[in-house]
């Protein structure tokens, strides 16, 4: 017995390894995408506009997935689950890389935005029960270390290999990578069968009926919205503010993703010793970051260093808004785990939209960085005021109890009179 638990502790950091490559290879599908879009536009004949539904229509599928295909599984093995996601994700990329037509390659990435969402979901649960309590933040920090490391090396990695032997070689390097991160988590990750008495779609779906579930949901989308909505536009704010060379912006991007791989590991060692003080901290540094980089812009030095720092904090932010939803969904925190992805994606629509708005209305590229500012201020807000509320639910809970205690010594001497 004490040699299997021995060997289940060494598994356990490899089974992480595998579902961080897993999160690399769906990073990967997301974001290579922007950098190969001229070449995919040319191929089908298709102008910019529709081009760009390979992105946004992959962003909307990610949301379905995330909530859609998590409910639909709740009462399966956890392994299984995820093996036939990764599944998915390499028939997904297949599609993509034998496409012959738009409509084909839309498909494709729909396919493999449907696993996106119910992949991360679940993986932060299945990383979440691999290691000890104290650990569960860093285990979904290392599982979304994948994710982040797909912004450092493989976007310009796999930019760079559809550029010079064409986009659709991408592609069949990705569903490669799918096939070593699903040989990996089949036979590294435990199984994790649902017992007899944990909760089904109805629990899962019960763990809505908590306030606090909304209020980080609500969290998740203003926070990663802000930090989003200002990276969308980057590149413009770069070149037109910052007055760097289009050249230099993919080296620009490296030192964007640097700061999101560090941020995402610093992120969850603080958030397994506070989710609430890491994510007040952190949150309140961005709006800070953001807003100091939009007054320094036109510097191309304080650009740099801002833009480091936004990535930073941005995806510091991810342990522990994972870690917070999960924990007050309770014993059924599968769903709403999916419902957080989701909502991650929600905030990168939303803060889009927003910063498109503000250059529409002639305010200027550095206008998306207030409005990032902005929205991670909002996070900011409903997350001390959620704090406040849970604190108070908690006195409430305690008083009765304490109440009880302070009696039983008069009904015990009242006895014994």
């Amino acid at each position: 017995m004490h040699d299997h638990t021995q060997r289940r502790n060494l598994l356990m950091p490899i089974a992480l390894l595998a579902l961080a490559l897993g999160g690399f290879g769906i990073g990967l599908t997301e974001f290579v995408i922007a950098g190969l879009l001229p070449e995919v536009a040319a191929d089908f004949a298709v102008d910019e506009a529709t081009a760009g539904w390979l992105i946004s229509g992959y962003a909307l599928s990610v949301a379905v997935g995330a909530i859609g295909l998590t409910a639909a599984v709740t009462r399966f093995n956890r392994k299984h689950v995820l093996t036939a996601l990764m599944v998915l994700f390499i028939a997904g990329n297949l599609v993509s890389a034998l496409a012959g037509s738009y409509e084909v390659m839309l498909l494709g990435r729909i396919l493999a935005a449907l696993t996106h969402g119910a992949f991360f979901g679940i993986g932060a649960v299945v990383a979440a029960g691999l290691v000890a309590p104290e650990k569960k933040a860093g285990a979904i920090a290392m599982m979304f270390a994948g994710l982040t490391t797909a912004n450092v090396l493989g976007v310009p990695l796999g930019t760079l290999l559809g550029q010079q032997l064409g986009w659709r070689s991408t592609f069949w390097a990705i569903t490669v990578i799918g096939v070593v991160a699903l040989v990996g988590m089949a036979t590294l990750v435990p199984s994790q069968p649902v017992a007899a008495g944990e909760p089904g779609l109805r629990s899962e779906l019960g763990a809505f009926r908590s306030g606090q579930v909304w209020l980080s949901l609500l969290v998740t989308v203003l926070g990663f919205g802000g930090m989003f909505g200002a990276f969308t536009y980057i590149a413009y704010t770069l070149t037109e503010v910052s007055g760097f060379a289009s050249s230099t912006v993919p080296w620009l991007l490296v030192l964007f993703g640097v700061g999101l791989f560090a941020g995402n590991w610093v992120g969850g060692r603080a958030a397994d010793r506070s989710v609430p003080v890491t994510l007040t901290v952190v949150l309140t540094a961005l709006a800070v970051v953001m807003g100091v980089f939009a007054l320094t812009a036109s510097s191309p030095v304080a650009s740099v260093v801002s833009l480091v720092l936004m990535g930073a904090f941005g995806f510091a932010t991810v342990p522990g808004l994972q870690m917070r939803i999960m924990t007050y969904a309770g014993s059924a925190p599968t769903l709403a785990s999916g419902a957080n992805i989701a909502a991650f994606n929600v905030g990168n629509a939303a803060g889009a939209w927003l910063g498109g708005l503000t250059i529409t209305a002639g305010l200027g590229y550095a206008s998306t960085l207030w409005d990032g500012a902005g929205l991670s201020l909002g996070a900011l807000l409903v997350l001390v005021g959620a704090e406040q509320a849970a604190r108070r639910s908690r006195r409430r809970a305690v008083a009765p109890a304490q109440e009880g205690a302070d009696q039983e010594p008069c009904t015990v001497a009242s006895s014994a009179a």
